[in-house]
């Protein structure tokens, strides 16, 4: 039998079936016959054609089809990369299962442990719908009618928003614009060691917290404006009056069911240039969001202009101001609100203003005192030659600014030399604590204020490599200055003779009577009205609420402290102190390596001397 196919080269293909039944031994036979005919020796490779495979010899090299190698070295090759590999892995098993010893980073300082609780009293004292973290679990909602009341300007919408002042629930617009403008201060110059902390988002939202309500106090989209709100609620109870308000009632916010009238003012100089300074400062901070920043700017240029036209003290038609928060000069505020609107805008118009000597001389700049050199929410002026002392140092503008930067830059060492020890402007506890304000009530806030005017101002000198300064004929170095802040810091911290922290919350021995509505009366779904909370501002039982973060007014003059809550000379913390304290406790945090941001503030200043004219073209004949 045969089969045809068709041959792939043409022509008929035959497959033989009955030879193929006996190509094995066909095979065979050919192996045979050839060895047989071979009578001349073959290479190994010829060998390997012929031997069948029970014949073959061991090769002694392996062919990879593009190379041969000797088979010893083939085996030692893949031999190491295997037992290579199996050594690798088993280092790697080792190294992820045995406990390492991590380089831990070294504990955070008390300063910036501090940092973090002094911010969270802002938290705490925040007006209106809260945000969903607010991370203080005993407050809530509150004065969600404010400025919404018969009598308010109609370019007012509402009030709503903003921090309440200190233990009470009254709005006060003039010391929280400064608390704003110190907070924004301090991210300007630290934003790195805010950064470094975890608090740079946080610090930033408490700003725009306080700003987004400061533009609801006017006509922010206006270019000139005639009105604007000064405070939200009333706390004079002076000639016996039982009419509920703020100060006679003793309420949580939230419960809170009287009336709180605004106050209005139409020539307030010093609350308008200090609103302006805080939304100019605010508008560095934020400058990234430029929209935000462009709204801030014009809201503080609508301000400063109001303050300017308008000329007066916000507290001189109100008797609330003038006992709470009494102004005793603008002049102040207008060099330290040019200083900041020059800072936000570059309009050297500012400038020009800021450094006047006329203003500088009514604002007390050449007269010297007993509180010359006190920086507080009244009065500016040495904050606003520090301020100046700064341009003076990294941008040095020369005429005709140069001469009156030089007499703010010698006041600044004037200061700086009053807050030490060696001097006698200023008197100390024994326990070392510096009177600024002579011994009267509440010292801690002009404590910290001072504090951190030192921090910084070191560190401009130290950004400026220079190693210090001049008292007289001694010099004094940088460290100095930083000592100086340490041990008041370190005072109000607890390295005092009653060995008592004055921040609520840090170290074991704090206040727990601190003169605060909301910290007082506990949050146990009982509305306790206007009398009904008096027991809770009696009793002597600590307060049922940490007021994390809050620096109580302090000690007095002879160290001594008194932990009640109905005396708020002692016990009573404000949004202002607080700031001063966030203020000194960033410039003091972290590595003394990473120093101020020396560039930032000055974003939107243009160059000091003008780019020269190009040179005239070549003449031709």
């Amino acid at each position: 039998m045969s089969m045809y196919g068709r041959d792939p080269w043409g022509g008929p293909l035959e497959i033989n079936a009955t030879d193929s039944a006996t190509d094995d031994d066909r095979s065979r036979n050919l192996q045979d016959l050839d060895r047989a005919a071979l009578s001349r020796p073959l290479d190994e490779t010829q060998q390997s054609w012929l031997l069948g495979p029970g014949e073959q010899k061991k090769k002694k090299y392996v062919d990879l089809g593009c190379i041969i190698v000797s088979r010893k070295i083939f085996v030692w090759t893949v031999g190491t990369l295997l037992f290579s590999a199996f050594l690798a892995g088993f280092v790697t098993l080792i190294v992820k299962t045995v406990p390492r010893h991590h380089h831990k980073h070294p504990p955070p300082d008390n300063y910036t442990l501090a940092l973090h609780k002094a911010l969270m009293f802002f938290n705490a004292q925040k007006s209106g719908k809260l945000p969903k973290h607010n991370n203080v679990s005993w407050r809530g909602n509150s004065c969600l009618q404010d400025g919404k009341g018969d009598g308010v300007s109609a370019a007012i919408k509402d009030l709503v928003g903003g921090y309440y002042d200190a233990g009470d629930a009254i709005k006060f617009n003039f010391p929280q614009s400064f608390a704003i403008t110190m907070l924004s201060w301090s991210v300007i110059e630290y934003s790195a060691k805010y950064d470094a902390a975890g608090e740079l988002s946080h610090v930033k939202e408490l700003i725009k917290w306080g700003t987004d309500y400061f533009l609801k106090t006017f006509n922010s989209t206006a270019d000139s404006i005639t009105t604007l709100a000064a405070q939200v609620g009333v706390g004079d109870t002076s000639g016996g009056s039982t009419t509920p308000n703020d100060h006679y009632c003793w309420m949580r916010p939230e419960d809170i069911d009287y009336d709180r009238p605004v106050t209005e003012c139409h020539s307030c100089s010093d609350l308008a240039a200090e609103m302006a300074a805080a939304l100019a400062a605010a508008s560095i901070v934020f400058k990234d969001n430029k929209a935000y920043s462009k709204k801030l700017v014009h809201g503080a240029t609508t301000l400063f202009r109001f303050a300017r036209e308008k000329r007066g003290r916000y507290s001189a038609d109100s008797s609330e101001a003038s006992i709470f928060y009494n102004s005793t000069s603008y002049w102040d505020e207008f060099v330290w609100g040019g200083a900041w609107m020059y800072y936000a805008t570059g309009n050297s118009s500012y400038l020009k203003l800021a450094t006047a000597p006329g203003l500088a001389k009514h604002a007390g700049a050449f007269w010297g005192g007993p509180d010359y050199g006190v920086f507080s929410w009244d009065n500016k002026l040495a904050g606003a030659q520090v301020l100046l002392s700064r341009l003076r140092l990294f941008l040095s503008p020369g005429y005709p600014y140069e001469e009156i930067l030089r007499t703010f830059h010698n006041q600044t060492s004037i200061v700086m030399c009053s807050y030490l020890p060696v001097f006698t402007s200023f008197n100390r506890t024994k326990g070392g604590l510096i009177q600024l304000n002579h011994g009267r009530p509440q010292p801690l806030q002009y404590v910290v204020n001072s504090a951190f005017l030192a921090a910084v101002f070191s560190d401009y000198l130290d950004a400026a490599d220079t190693p210090g300064w001049y008292c007289g004929p001694n010099f004094f170095s940088t460290d100095v200055l930083r000592d100086f802040a340490r041990t008041q810091i370190n005072y109000i911290l607890g390295n005092n003779p009653r060995k008592m922290s004055y921040i609520v919350g840090f170290g074991n021995h704090y206040p727990k009577h601190v003169h605060h509505r909301g910290a007082s009366i506990p949050k146990n779904k009982v509305k306790y009205n206007c009398k009904g909370g008096w027991k809770w501002r009696d009793t002597t039982k600590p307060n049922p609420n940490t007021l994390v973060g809050a620096m109580v007014a302090g000690p007095d003059k002879h160290d001594g402290f008194h932990d009640v809550r109905t005396n708020y000379n002692y016990t009573e913390p404000t949004l202002a102190g607080n700031a001063g304290l966030v203020a000194a406790l960033v410039a003091l945090s972290g590595d003394k390596s990473t120093s101020i941001d020396k560039n930032t503030i000055f974003s939107a200043v243009p160059p000091m001397f003008p780019t020269p004219p190009p040179p005239p073209a070549p003449w031709k004949p």
